[in-house]
């Protein structure tokens, strides 16, 4: 059974829809995707622990509280860290996910 893991950005002002990716290797399926707001990103944390995802990380300006809300909402049952947004990051972002 494949590993799966999956990255969230949070804050960015385009759609999931248009960047989202799953990426699948031998071992692992990693979900790569976006969400505007707390309560989307709430959402597809649902459909990612339905998918059997066992480790997420969180990136965007949402302050550990929230980080502690997701942990809380996956009842310890799936592994959730988060990357607190550093500016100096910024460019990197903008390369792959634009403005």
């Amino acid at each position: 059974m494949k590993k799966k893991f999956a990255f969230i950005l949070m804050g960015n002002h385009y759609t999931p829809e248009e960047h989202k990716a799953v990426f699948e290797t031998e071992n692992q399926v990693t979900y790569i995707c976006t969400v505007k707001n707390f309560d989307e990103m709430k959402d597809k944390i649902k459909y990612l622990m339905e998918e059997g995802v066992g480790a997420i990380e969180l990136c965007g300006a949402f302050g550990k509280e929230k980080a502690d809300e997701i942990v809380k909402m996956t009842d310890n049952k799936v592994a959730v860290g988060y990357i607190v947004h550093d500016p100096s990051l910024d460019p990197l972002f903008k390369k792959f996910f634009g403005n």
